[in-house]
């Protein structure tokens, strides 16, 4: 285990770059997972981390010592920073000091959209779309299509709302909607606050695609065109609309409640783990 004690190391240099920078992150395909939970969800779901970071005040705690254990022993990097060195990598307020440099999986994009999956357009806060992935991966959902202009699936941010979600999913990255909507071999569901069907009243007991929308404008017009039913959720108090994540999360969940009613002894299927 290397001990790092000087911000002029260059191995610290490059962790404060990936801490700080989006560009570097996309440049090396890592990310930081931030706190003793995500790190530990790593571990089980996709594998090493290619570096292990603790602070000096971490090394005694019973709960990183196994994770340490586990990646010594794969022979992944593990370092030992000055606990202000630290506090200078992490965003978690009162966290018990440890983070993984970790791969960013890139699973393969299936040709053609076929089964039950979540696309979003243009979501642009870290906290919604990792509510909506957290949702998504809890239902069951395989794969989630991150149109052009939507957040970053794995920025820290992201990763620290959807508390290990991303691990779970197949996460399809700066993805070209229109496309991939036309050529659907499933019908895509788009949410709107004028749509004249409600939600309860559609069959989604069949396989479907979810289409969310940016915060403000919601679904873009021609996207909204292409989808094969606009539906809306109840509204009877006085709000103009409801927050994209809860939207998601009221969507996927009466498609989960309408499948185990068809078929109340089988649970949904547990989402495959997410693939380097």
């Amino acid at each position: 285990m290397k001990s790092i004690t000087s911000r002029d190391n260059p191995r610290y240099k490059e962790l404060k770059q990936l801490a700080s920078s989006a560009s570097a992150r996309r440049k090396t395909a890592t990310t930081l997972l931030d706190g003793i939970h995500l790190c530990q969800s790593y571990l089980e779901h996709v594998g090493q981390p290619v570096s292990c970071v603790l602070s000096e005040s971490a090394l005694g705690h019973p709960e990183v010592q196994p994770v340490v254990a586990q990646c010594e022993d794969a022979g992944a990097d593990c370092l030992v920073l000055s606990d202000a060195l630290y506090a200078g990598l992490s965003q978690v307020e009162h966290g018990v000091g440890i983070l993984f440099v970790a791969r960013v999986p890139q699973p393969p994009r299936p040709a053609r959209l076929d089964g039950d999956a979540v696309l979003l357009d243009g979501l642009q806060d870290p906290g919604n779309l990792g509510s909506i992935l957290r949702s998504a991966a809890a239902a069951g959902i395989e794969h989630v299509y991150c149109g052009r202009g939507t957040a970053a699936a794995w920025s820290p941010k992201v990763l620290r709302a959807g508390m290990g979600a991303q691990f779970l999913l197949r996460i399809h990255e700066d993805v070209e909607l229109e496309p991939l909507i036309a050529n659907a071999r499933v019908p895509v569901l788009a949410t709107s606050s004028h749509a004249a069907q409600q939600i309860y009243d559609a069959d989604l007991t069949r396989p479907v695609a979810w289409l969310f929308g940016n915060e403000g404008r919601g679904v873009a017009p021609h996207l909204l065109a292409q989808a094969a039913l606009q539906i809306g959720i109840p509204q009877p108090g006085p709000i103009e609309s409801l927050n994209v994540a809860a939207s998601a999360a009221v969507c996927l969940f009466e498609q989960v409640r309408q499948r185990l009613r068809d078929t109340p002894t089988r649970a949904p299927d547990r989402p495959r783990p997410a693939r380097r």
